[in-house]
């Protein structure tokens, strides 16, 4: 498994209909993301950290420039990228075993492989005891759990996140965060989690990016210090936490002001996205 990301001057601009100005979602974003690292990107609302996470995932191509994933372009959506939305998108009529075994099952793997695979993915998660239950029955966090184990049971060597917490209250999303880092140390999955939250960028990312107001630029990228990375205490508590949470809202700060003035200019009816 490698999961080497290139992003290479990266432009997304969409067409504007009734002859308006194009709308450009993205600018000339550049970033190397070795693989299994953990990058965090938090920005203001509206600047394109949806939209990037789009191009990563092959669901939308790029105006200009290119992605690359272990040396080969993005092209479109591939086994070798799992997605997880903040909605949990399960099937209701499937039990959690059924659900993280659906993209096996589309893959051909007999009938008692997946559902062995699918099961160990599930106890990865820790929901062994949950198996035979539907979606209704699970928690929001145990759902956010199996859209996890479904999208890293056919060993993708890259993981997209988009907010896959921010529906969730405040315990469980940082209980959360624990397994996530957790399931990240024993796979050794390169993951991008776009956020809004400071906090869970810190927590979480062994390097944090922050996006420009729009269009979307890469501004800075913060590494993370070694002591914030351990496993066996409450990263929060230390001053170190609050030192480089100061410098990521320092650097936000200033493109979050830039997206509320913005929001009270008038924005272009999008049509479809430019050649």
């Amino acid at each position: 498994m490698s999961g080497h990301i290139r992003i290479e001057h990266v432009h997304k601009t969409f067409a504007a209909r009734a002859g308006g100005a194009p709308f450009v979602a993205l600018q000339d974003i550049t970033l190397d993301i070795a693989p299994g690292t953990f990058l965090a990107v938090v920005g203001p609302s509206g600047c394109g950290k949806s939209t990037l996470l789009d191009l990563l995932a092959g669901l939308a191509s790029p105006t200009r420039g290119r992605i690359l994933i272990d040396g080969q372009p993005v092209t479109g959506p591939a086994r070798d990228r799992g997605v997880v939305f903040q909605q949990y998108a399960l099937f209701p009529w499937r039990t959690a075993l059924d659900n993280v075994a659906f993209g096996l099952e589309l893959a051909g793997v007999p009938a008692a492989a997946r559902r062995e695979k699918a099961a160990a993915y599930l106890d990865l998660v820790g929901l062994s005891a949950f198996a035979d239950r539907f979606p209704h029955e699970l928690s929001g966090g145990m759902k956010q759990r199996v859209a996890i184990a479904r999208s890293l049971v056919y060993e993708p060597r890259v993981l997209l996140m988009d907010e896959p917490f921010a529906a969730l209250d405040a315990q469980t999303r940082e209980h959360l965060q624990g397994e996530l880092l957790r399931i990240w140390r024993r796979t050794g999955t390169t993951i991008v989690f776009i956020t809004h939250g400071i906090d869970e960028a810190v927590v979480l990312g062994q390097r944090v990016a922050v996006m420009s107001s729009r269009p979307g630029r890469i501004k800075d990228v913060f590494e993370i210090p070694p002591e914030l990375r351990g496993d066996t205490e409450d990263v929060r508590a230390l001053p170190a936490f609050g030192e480089v949470r100061h410098a990521v809202w320092s650097s936000l700060r200033d493109e979050v002001l830039a997206a509320q003035q913005a929001s009270h200019r008038p924005v272009p009816e999008l049509s479809h996205a430019e050649p």
